[in-house]
């Protein structure tokens, strides 16, 4: 930042006190004690982001709700002076969010034309044509899990592997008409540029211009032969109207919708999964009719968030916010899991993971104002049936290793673990 967070005029009684800006880890890791103990000093924290690059981050549920939808936050990067001006390296791996160009990064009448575009396939009467696709497919991802592991010398198989990512990464991709072998490359270039926050930066940048030069094969593909899928769409929207969508904002848009369209919710089933297995009283209340497996998709996201500090947004003015204020152009995170858990806002049990926790408390996960999530609505639907279909089929499911052995994601923008070994038949004999 270009000075200090410092106290906001007329602040509260107890404005924030100087403190040193948390130095980000890019491995990640667990963070919810982190972000406890930012929370202690206040709902906006200064960091230095990975690079040495000064910023912050929204913590507190009240403090982002206002963030994401104030008039004077920008998504678009050229409201971040240091990324122009020499300041910062041209291969800064951060770069990769705030030079994209897309529905994304854009703002106001570019915002609105890119949403509408991409928003007609997300409707909830869309969405809800897709449910017969999404049973189908989380069926033959069941098959497979159990074929895992009854293959497994120990009876074991990652849930990641076999469920949690190939069912969003096959809708997402069935709905944009990319063929099946660019699947497993594209999850593995959009880990390495979005999710994996502590690669190198010579290894991010090539995987970016790999992931751009695979997009524009899916792109040219579909240029070729259109078809019924988003990308035919977005093409034909481009070309009937030349100024309606860029070569860049069709490269960025059907990026995000590929990675956003998997990453997250393969988080989600993971994190609803490892909730619902160290927490069998709240599995109880659902297969007692008690809560709704929307009710623990819904405090997953609170509880923990698939997607933990979010990059960026940019004040467009010094900002006072939660008792501080944010000097213009700062690159800000959205700080999901540490929103979910504000006890400010959720009261003192907001640790606690609690399918009766009325609807009102739900976080920010999806996001709030004009950039909230187009694909919620199908997250949320794919979340649903694999896990009412999972826990459906195999009732005594269990993790296969304790919580806290399991390998985290080495993120702090993706909130999961790296594999979720389960075991069908639950725990192992003693």
């Amino acid at each position: 930042m270009s000075s200090p967070l410092s106290p906001a005029p007329h602040a509260s009684d107890t404005p924030n006190t100087p403190n040193t800006p948390h130095v980000i880890d890019p491995a990640g890791g667990c963070p919810h004690a982190l972000n406890a103990r930012l929370r202690a000093r206040g709902a906006v924290a200064e960091v230095v982001l990975p690079g040495g690059v000064p910023g912050a981050v929204v913590l507190g549920h009240e403090a982002l709700r206002e963030f994401l939808a104030h008039p004077d936050v920008a998504k678009d990067g050229r409201h971040f002076p240091a990324l122009h001006d020499g300041t910062i390296p041209p291969d800064w791996p951060l770069r990769v969010f705030a030079d994209a160009r897309g529905m994304h990064t854009a703002d106001e009448a570019d915002h609105r034309r890119l949403r509408a575009l991409v928003g007609k396939a997300f409707t909830a009467r869309q969405v809800e044509r897709l449910r017969p696709r999404v049973e189908e497919l989380t069926a033959r991802l069941l098959d497979d899990l159990e074929r895992a592991a009854a293959a497994s010398p120990d009876g074991t198989a990652d849930l990641r592997t076999h469920v949690a990512l190939p069912l969003p990464m096959s809708v997402i991709c069935e709905l944009l008409g990319v063929d099946p072998e660019h699947r497993d490359r594209l999850h593995h270039l959009s880990n390495t540029v979005i999710v994996s926050t502590d690669t190198a930066p010579a290894e991010v940048m090539a995987a970016v211009r790999e992931l751009v030069e695979l997009i524009g094969t899916i792109a040219a593909a579909r240029r070729a032969s259109p078809g019924e899928d988003l990308t035919s769409a977005l093409i034909a929207a481009r070309e009937g109207d030349g100024d309606r969508l860029s070569e860049a904002e069709l490269t960025g848009t059907m990026r995000l919708m590929l990675i956003a369209g998997h990453e997250t919710t393969l988080n989600l089933i993971s994190n609803a999964v490892r909730a619902l297995c160290t927490h069998r009283d709240q599995l109880a209340l659902v297969r007692e009719g008690k809560a709704t497996w929307s009710d623990v998709v819904d405090e997953t996201l609170r509880w923990d968030s698939p997607i933990s500090w979010f990059p960026f947004r940019y004040p467009t003015r010094d900002l006072p916010l939660g008792g501080t204020v944010i000097p213009q152009g700062t690159p800000v995170l959205a700080g999901y899991t540490a929103a979910g858990r504000d006890e400010a806002f959720h009261g003192p049990d907001a640790d606690r993971f609690d399918l009766t926790r009325p609807t009102a408390a739900r976080g920010l996960s999806f996001g709030h104002g004009a950039h909230y999530c187009v694909g919620a609505p199908l997250a949320r639907l794919e979340a649903t049936i694999a896990l009412e279909r999972l826990f459906t089929r195999f009732p005594d499911l269990d993790l296969a290793v304790p919580e806290g052995g399991l390998p985290r994601q080495r993120s702090f923008i993706g909130n999961s673990v790296e594999a979720l070994p389960v075991r069908l038949t639950g725990p192992a004999p003693a």
